[in-house]
């Protein structure tokens, strides 16, 4: 190599080794800058995501843990929930309960808590219309038609208490309806909720019961046992209304969640358990 050549690659070799260094100081000196900034959005996310409060109807507990899923995916907010009986959610949030968001099986409890300023005006909807079924856990016992309530080949029969569960309320107005209160009142267990009906007749204490669609058949699938799907004529429409209480008018994630109630994603899920819309 001649004198000329052996500076030439001498040079290029220090201008290398010196746009390396310089490049990793810039490195060095950007990454504390972008971990901040990263930092400073994770920050903002978790400042901005919050927790709601809800109170829902027992019947659509397993469809708002669906949505929930996927309502904590797009909007960060996570829910505390409870579910149990319409009616007695009603007393808790009349009596000062801290639920921000009330998913109801019907819709006049929500419009009643509007009228005493225990919820906030316009704020409810009608989210799923309900559907009645009297199901049992043993396939073939009930037919398509519910004549096995007049067949007297049961010792009980499970209903939700009609005072609190609008489901309840449904079941006994089927028993009118086919003129046989009278004969199976004393066959009748009542439970205080819809879920409880469903495990009075999931464990065999009763033959059979009325519960929700949404209990036993999720996308059109009956999981097990026997169902009749009692007809809208025999029952009053349970519309099921969502409302915003007044102690969740202040958290964002409150309004989030009525909102998402709405979106395409929920209605696919609320359709998916058997829900009229």
């Amino acid at each position: 190599m001649t004198l000329l050549a052996s500076l030439v690659s001498g040079r290029v070799a220090e201008l290398i080794h010196t746009g390396i260094a310089d490049g990793m100081k810039t490195m060095k000196c950007a990454l504390p800058h972008r971990l901040a900034a990263a930092a400073l959005v994770l920050t903002s996310l978790a400042v901005q995501a919050g927790e709601v409060s809800v109170a829902v109807a027992a019947n659509f507990a397993g469809p708002l843990a669906k949505i929930g899923e996927g309502f904590t995916a797009a909007s960060g907010h996570t829910l505390k929930v409870s579910s149990g009986a319409t009616g007695k959610f009603y007393s808790q949030i009349v009596a000062g309960a801290p639920f921000e968001v009330l998913i109801a099986a019907d819709d006049e409890t929500p419009k009643k808590l509007i009228a005493e300023g225990h919820a906030v005006a316009g704020s409810n909807f009608t989210y799923a219309i309900g559907k009645l079924v009297l199901w049992s856990a043993q396939p073939g016992f009930v037919d398509d038609q519910g004549a096995v309530l007049a067949s007297g080949k049961f010792a009980h029969l499970a209903v939700a208490s009609p005072k609190l569960a609008p489901y309840g309320q449904a079941g006994m107005e089927v028993l009118r309806a086919r003129g046989l209160t009278d004969a199976l009142t004393p066959k009748l267990v009542t439970a205080e909720t819809i879920a409880q009906a469903y495990q009075f007749v999931a464990s065999g204490n009763a033959e059979l019961g009325f519960v929700a669609l949404s209990q036993v058949a999720v996308q059109g699938k009956l999981a097990t046992g026997s169902m009749w799907l009692v007809p809208p004529s025999l029952y009053g429409e349970i519309r099921q209304d969502a409302v915003l209480l007044k102690t969740g008018k202040k958290n964002p994630a409150a309004a989030a969640l009525l909102a998402y109630l709405k979106s395409t994603a929920a209605r696919s899920v609320i359709h998916s358990f058997g829900y009229g819309q």
